[in-house]
């Protein structure tokens, strides 16, 4: 294994910000790397993740966090803390856990750029490493791909939804902590959210910061009038004001009052957030209008997702811009992926799992993206089918970036073309069908190669349609369960 200069790090000592903890991780990771290491299995492994299905009312996926990813490899490394701690974690004693010190990564990683649109069963990632290596990464991989992944996912139907409205992320109090917020605003961001109420993500990523006053605001002051006009004595504009503390009929009317009184309009708004949006935004649009504040934009909020945005949409509302924050955010209606991180390769001896409804495909993998997102997952040393572009790029290699880190502008790019191309049933707000990848002659051959001869040396039965490889060969079943 080659050195890591400047890795090494004094034991007890604080990690720096932006290094993985390397204890966050599941015990079992732990357990079989030290068995690896005890028995000397330190030969290449290739591990693939993938989502197996997708959940439900989902055509598609936008893959995201890769990023976070890459900087989490590029920076691990078990110190003798790490060490002492899983040994604490084992009960065992801190000598039994010393073959683990010093090991870091120096693997290769193949990847599909964050942004590109992914289908079932297609490899997001694929880590080539040492087995010890690339078994410890797992925890880690799957938790920041399948949240971000999911996220990303969401977030996309609502810009789809919105049809060219803008989009701002409010999810930052109601997501699942603050550094889920930090990966939902840059989500967000990353498919076309023009921006967030999320401080910290607005300034480390360059996105832009939104935000107007909340109903204790309105609340602290004696009358709505009062708390308007302090407000724009503070910030002269433009602003936006919350109208539906009280009445929202006479928030709208007290609003258009204060903009007129102070020469306000363009650039200003009115935030609806609660009741039904869509007919007070009627109402509130006949009544600006009749004030000539034609230029007074309209922004909803209020436990919004795709299916709201697409309703007001559909109806007409008279909304121009849409705030969405804890539906979004969380992911709520799937807020998880049916994902796993299996061993596909080791040692150059292509492997996979048989067992019942789980079965998976030999072999580290490309896919072959077509026109029209007709995508071929074959084998990575496949001749590309004529006509297509593979999506997996080697990102990392020997525990280093290949490349400089991504932008979310690049990544953008990447989603909105790839979204473009997405057949029409997959756009779809309600029941989406999404485009399934076929599968090489290779990769079918070699997959029914490797299960004849597990099924010769170990017994196993022949699978049944429950028993299809699932992901990279073959239809997946409705629903899925753990790997």
């Amino acid at each position: 294994m080659r050195a890591h200069r400047g890795r090494r790090r004094v034991a007890g000592a604080r990690r720096p910000r932006g290094v993985p903890e390397v204890t966050s991780t599941d015990l079992y990771e732990v357990t079989m790397a030290l068995s690896y290491l005890r028995e000397g299995m330190r030969a290449p492994a290739t591990f693939s993740l993938f989502v197996r299905a997708l959940p439900p009312r989902r055509g598609f996926l936008v893959a995201a966090g890769l990023e976070p990813a890459l900087d989490c490899l590029s920076r691990f490394r078990v110190g003798r803390s790490d060490a002492e701690q899983f040994a604490e974690a084992m009960r065992r004693p801190a000598a039994d856990l010393e073959p683990l010190c010093d090991l870091s990564f120096d693997g290769q990683v193949r990847a599909v750029p964050e942004g590109r649109i992914v289908l079932p069963g297609e490899p997001l990632l694929e880590v080539t490493a040492p087995l010890p290596q690339a078994q410890l990464v797992e925890t880690y991989l799957l938790s920041l791909l399948c949240h971000q992944t999911a996220v990303a996912s969401k977030a996309a139907r609502c810009v789809l939804a919105a049809a060219g409205r803008p989009l701002v992320d409010f999810s930052l109090r109601r997501t699942h902590g603050p550094e889920a917020g930090m990966q939902a605003a840059r989500l967000c961001a990353l498919v076309g959210f023009a921006g967030t109420s999320n401080v910290a993500a607005a300034c480390r990523y360059g996105i832009p910061a939104v935000g107007t006053m909340a109903h204790s605001y309105i609340e602290s002051f004696p009358s709505e009038e009062e708390a308007f006009c302090a407000f724009s004595r503070t910030h002269p504009g433009p602003v936006t004001f919350l109208v539906d503390t009280y009445d929202t009929d006479r928030g709208v009317a007290t609003a258009a009052r204060v903009f007129t009184a102070l020469g306000l309009g363009t650039g200003c708004a009115i935030r609806l957030d609660s009741g039904d949006l869509g007919d007070l935004a009627r109402r509130a649009r006949t009544a600006l209008d009749a004030a000539g504040l034609a230029d007074v934009r309209i922004i909803a909020s209020g436990g919004l997702d795709e299916y709201g945005v697409d309703r007001f949409v559909r109806e007409g509302a008279p909304i121009d811009a849409y705030a969405v924050g804890t539906k979004v955010g969380t992911a709520a209606d799937a807020p998880y992926l049916d994902a796993a991180y299996k061993l596909v390769e080791y040692d150059g001896r292509p492997v996979m799992k048989l067992s019942s409804a789980k079965v998976t495909a030999p072999g580290p993998k490309q896919v072959f993206r077509g026109p029209g997102l007709r995508d071929v997952i074959g084998l990575a040393d496949e001749t590309p089918p004529e006509g297509t572009e593979p999506l997996l790029r080697t990102v990392m290699r020997g525990g280093l970036r290949t490349e400089p880190p991504g932008t979310p502008a690049a990544a953008r790019a990447r989603f909105e073309a790839d979204l473009s191309a997405l057949p029409e049933k997959a756009r779809r707000i309600a029941a989406p069908m999404a485009p399934a990848p076929a599968v090489s002659a290779r990769l079918t051959a070699l997959t029914a190669t490797v299960r004849h001869r597990l099924a010769e040396r170990t017994g196993a039965a022949p699978q049944n349609g429950n028993g299809r490889p699932r992901g990279p060969v073959g239809p997946p079943p409705a629903s899925g369960g753990r790997s």
